[in-house]
C-alpha cells in the first residue's frame, strides 16, 4: 500500500539522529523488490501520474521540489523509486537497457497507475527513458529527459561531430577499466589520493557557475563518498549502471519513431548550453534527427539545471500543458565548441 502523501513544502531532510526510513516496496515478477515514495495529490484524485527516474549515484530521495500550488493546480501525483541496486531496492544482476523499462512498467502496474503515465528522467536516469520509448511506448502519456547522457556508441552520431570531443576518450577509458579491471577501479576510488566528490563539487571542472550555486542547496552526491564506495554492493551497482548505460545497446535511439504521431509536443529534452558533462552539440544533433522531440536549451545552464529555481515548473508545464518559455529556445547565433569541429548551429543540418 502507498504511504500517506506529503505536500512538497512540508518535506524536510532527516537528521542524523532519525531512525533509518523503511520505504514501501513492490515485489517484481523475478522476486526483486523495488522501493518507492509517493508525492503530490492522492493518486485516485490526480489528473496526471508522473514517474521520476533518478540518475547516477542518486535515489528516490532526489530533490524534485515543486510548488504545492502548481501540484494542486495540475493535479499531479509523483512516483519516485530506487532503480535496481540503488537505495532500498534489490540489485538486478541481469540489468540491461530493456530491463529498466520493464521495471518501470511493472512498478506502474502494481501501483495501478493506469494504462498511461508520464516519465521524467534526469542525467543517467534518461537511458531508462529511451528504453521506455523503445519497449513500452504505448504506456507513455508524455516524456521529459533532463540533461540526458549520451552514448558515443550510438551509430547515428556522425564521427565528424564526436571525433574531437574530449569526453569521448575519457568515457571509453573509464568503460574499459570498469569492465575489465573492476578490482583496480574499486581500489583506486577508495584511496586517499583519489579526488572525492566533495573536492569535485568545489572545483568548476564538471560544473558551471549556476551548478556551483545549486550544489550549495542540495545534498550533492552522497552515494559517491569514499565511505559508501568501500561498500562493495554500492560500487557494484554504480559500475553495473555505468556499463549498461555506455555499453552496446540493441537499438539506436535516433532511429526511433514518435510514439505520439498525432501530437508532436509530448517528448522533451532539456539541456544546459554550459553543461560540461553532456555536450549540448550532441543533444542538438539528436533533436535534428528526431524532429518530434521538443528541444529546450538553458543558455546559462550546466548539468545540474534540474535544481535551478523555476526549471522544474517549466519542465512540468511543457510536458503537461505544451507551454514553452522563450528563454529556453536554442539560439542559432550561439557558436558550437571548436573541440567538436562544428562551427555553427545550422551546420548540424549537414552532419546530422
Amino acid at each position: 500500500m502507498a504511504t500517506q502523501l506529503l505536500p512538497a513544502q512540508l518535506e524536510t531532510d532527516s537528521s542524523p539522529e532519525d531512525p533509518p526510513l523503511v520505504s514501501p516496496t513492490v515485489k517484481l515478477s523475478d522476486g526483486r523488490h523495488i522501493a518507492y515514495r509517493e508525492r503530490g495529490v492522492p493518486k485516485a484524485k490526480s489528473n496526471c501520474k508522473i514517474i521520476i527516474v533518478h540518475g547516477f549515484g542518486s535515489s528516490k530521495d532526489m530533490n524534485f521540489q515543486v510548488p504545492q500550488e502548481l501540484i494542486e493546480e495540475l493535479g499531479i501525483y509523483f512516483l519516485l523509486y530506487d532503480r535496481a541496486g540503488y537505495g532500498e531496492s534489490d540489485p538486478n544482476p541481469k540489468r540491461s537497457v530493456k530491463s529498466e523499462a520493464l521495471d518501470i512498467q511493472e512498478l506502474a502496474d502494481q501501483l495501478q497507475l493506469g494504462p498511461k503515465f508520464y516519465v521524467i528522467g534526469v542525467s543517467m536516469g534518461s537511458y531508462p527513458i529511451w528504453s521506455c520509448l523503445k519497449y513500452i511506448p504505448e504506456r507513455l502519456a508524455g516524456v521529459a529527459m533532463v540533461v540526458p547522457v549520451i552514448n558515443y556508441r550510438w551509430p547515428s552520431f556522425p564521427d565528424s561531430l564526436t571525433r574531437e570531443d574530449y569526453r569521448r576518450p575519457l568515457v571509453k577509458l573509464l568503460y574499459w577499466v570498469a569492465k575489465y579491471t573492476p578490482g583496480l577501479l574499486h581500489w583506486s576510488v577508495t584511496r586517499k589520493w583519489f579526488p572525492s566528490p566533495s573536492v569535485m563539487e568545489e572545483k568548476p571542472v564538471f560544473f558551471n557557475k549556476r551548478d556551483m550555486e545549486a550544489l550549495k542547496k542540495t545534498e550533492g552526491f552522497p552515494m559517491l563518498t569514499k565511505e559508501r564506495l568501500r561498500e562493495r554492493s554500492v560500487f557494484n551497482t554504480l559500475r553495473n549502471d555505468f556499463l549498461v548505460c555506455y555499453g552496446d545497446w540493441d537499438f539506436d535511439p535516433m532511429e526511433l519513431t514518435s510514439p505520439f504521431p498525432q501530437n508532436q509536443n509530448c517528448v522533451h529534452i532539456w539541456q544546459g548550453y554550459e553543461d560540461k558533462i553532456v555536450p549540448f552539440e550532441l543533444q542538438r544533433c539528436i533533436s535534428k534527427k528526431l524532429p518530434w522531440i521538443q528541444y529546450h536549451e538553458v543558455a546559462d545552464g550546466g548539468h545540474l539545471l534540474v535544481h535551478y529555481n523555476g526549471l522544474r515548473e517549466a519542465i512540468l508545464r511543457a510536458i503537461l500543458l505544451g507551454e514553452e518559455h522563450h528563454l529556453y529556445r536554442p539560439s542559432a547565433d550561439k557558436k558550437l565548441s571548436p573541440k567538436l569541429s562544428i562551427v555553427s548551429f545550422h551546420s548540424l543540418d549537414i552532419v546530422c
